[in-house]
């Protein structure tokens, strides 16, 4: 398990080699033909994903594992999601360029760069501060100032913050938190892993309407758990 030592790329770019870069820009191109063989179709999800240098995104150790199709350790024993699934909620998100976007479970801060590029606003909440703070420089450096980040139980949602039209959880829980659907709007989507950490998970898609909670299960996954509270060390 990887503690919460933040080590990742330098974003000035001058520790990489020519060859380094060669191969992450065929990286990249390879990446987007596997998302479109998998069923990624929405123009604007493609557009974000090449927009966000992914590479940035994870351990350094990792770097030239950055595009490949899995998940990858990062601080605090979390993860980064595989790009594939990173690429489907937000497909099944449909996020709009109006839309406030509510992410629980900020990691590397790589999902909500991603969201940033669709949306109108992005709000992610971290109970980790060592991986808040670091995404948060991440982001800051990257140029993507549509982005909040929060260190908080994002169980509890952000309620100081209004309604949302999205809200994406990329930690498996037990059941849907009561505070996320009362932040979404009438008509707002959640896209949310539910499951225990031992036992079946399901990509899960809520819709909120007039007479309550649409469901529809999307397909298997394995996430982290959601935990409640802030945490109280890293």
């Amino acid at each position: 398990m990887i503690g919460c030592e933040i080590r990742t790329r330098s974003l000035n770019g001058e520790t990489g080699m020519a060859s380094a870069a060669s191969d992450e820009r065929v990286g990249r191109m390879e990446f987007q033909l596997q998302m479109r063989q998998r069923g990624i179709t929405d123009t604007a999800v493609l557009r974000a994903l090449d927009e966000v240098p992914r590479e940035y995104f994870v351990p350094a150790d990792y770097s030239n594992k950055a595009y490949a199709d899995h998940a990858l350790p990062i601080a605090c024993g979390q993860t980064i999601s595989q790009p594939y699934i990173v690429a489907y909620m937000t497909e099944q998100l449909e996020v709009r360029p109006h839309h406030r976007v509510l992410e629980i479970g900020t990691g590397s801060g790589y999902q909500a760069a991603v969201l940033s590029r669709i949306a109108r606003e992005v709000v992610t909440v971290e109970r980790y501060r060592t991986l808040a703070d670091a995404a948060r420089a991440r982001i800051e450096t990257l140029g993507f100032h549509n982005i909040d980040v929060i260190v908080g139980d994002g169980m509890a949602g952000v309620p100081d913050r209004g309604a949302f039209d999205r809200i994406i959880v990329t930690a498996a829980a037990d059941h849907v938190p009561q505070a996320l659907v009362d932040a979404l709007v009438e008509g707002g989507i959640i896209v949310l892993p539910l499951g225990p950490s031992s036992g079946a998970q399901y990509l899960v898609k809520l819709t909120k309407t007039h007479d309550g909670i649409a469901r529809e299960e999307l397909l298997p996954v394995r996430f982290v758990p959601l935990l409640p509270g802030k945490a109280q060390e890293l």
